[in-house]
């Protein structure tokens, strides 16, 4: 049905009165920001808290050789050695990798120091690789502290874990005869690690090598686990879109709370002097 002409006047008439109302709203609302009353801004994302619980960041052993030269004076020099995580794959750049943040976090700490930290790592290695290479990449570099990370692409590519345990005896053997310090580094907290059902079993063998060889591990499984259960991030905050790599951020806050479990056992040493 064709509505009447009144009909048409009013409804034209209601529509006029809804835009003034429209443009009166945008006047009144300009006329408070020019007086000084700013408009609503959307708040800021929250950007990622780097922390783990402080259980997490104590070592139990001493690192004679590293702790000795940190206090005095240096140099000192890190091997990190293991495969993509260490090398870096997911960084940005080399410089995002965790080996070169944590160069960086160590000097930041106490820029009089000498602080070299070598990049050992090479993607898709297991340790048997890395044994092979061991002469030429970590007992020529004569390290202070040699930093291990292992488990990973053993337990992905469906290799025998046992393997994991008798290199990093091995291994860690021969850099004890140096004198050399030793941690270990275990897997990381990711969707392809954790899609592995078998993965706590090489977490508690690298745990096993650990205790075996008198050196601590550095629990990045539960730091990582910890930003997503503790402080609720999402995979995609600190794992790239392979599900197994770390970003630039995760690599970041490794590296950092790495130094400071460094510089607490430096710390330590002192005051029980």
């Amino acid at each position: 049905m064709t509505p009447s002409p009144p009909a048409r006047r009013r409804s034209a008439s209601l529509r006029r009165r809804a835009a003034v109302a429209a443009l009166a709203t945008l006047f009144v609302a300009g006329a408070g920001t020019a007086r000084g009353v700013r408009a609503a801004e959307p708040a800021p994302a929250t950007l990622p808290v780097c922390s783990a619980p402080a259980d997490l960041l104590r070592l139990t052993r001493p690192l004679p050789r590293f702790v000795g030269k940190i206090l005095a004076g240096g140099p000192v020099k890190i091997v990190a050695l293991g495969s993509s995580s260490t090398f870096g794959h997911g960084a940005s750049s080399p410089a995002g990798a965790y080996p070169a943040r944590l160069e960086a976090a160590l000097r930041a700490a106490d820029p009089r120091r000498s602080i070299t930290v070598v990049n050992r790592g090479i993607n898709g290695n297991v340790t048997r690789d890395e044994m092979l290479r061991f002469d030429r990449d970590v007992l020529a570099e004569r390290p202070d502290l040699v930093i291990w990370q292992v488990g990973t692409n053993t337990l992905l590519q469906g290799q025998d874990m046992w393997s994991v345990f008798l290199d990093v005896r091995a291994g860690t053997r021969r850099l004890h005869e140096l004198g050399t310090d030793v941690i270990l580094m275990n897997l990381q907290y990711s969707p392809r690690v954790l899609s592995r059902l078998n993965h706590a079993d090489m977490l508690d063998l690298v745990a096993v090598a650990g205790r075996e060889t008198g050196v601590d591990v550095f629990d990045r499984f539960a730091v990582m686990k910890s930003w997503a259960e503790q402080q609720r991030y999402p995979f995609e905050t600190f794992i790239t879109a392979d599900g197994l790599h770390m970003n630039d951020w995760a690599y970041d806050c490794v590296a950092k709370l790495l130094a400071k479990t460094l510089e607490t056992a430096a710390q330590n040493t002192t005051a029980g002097r």
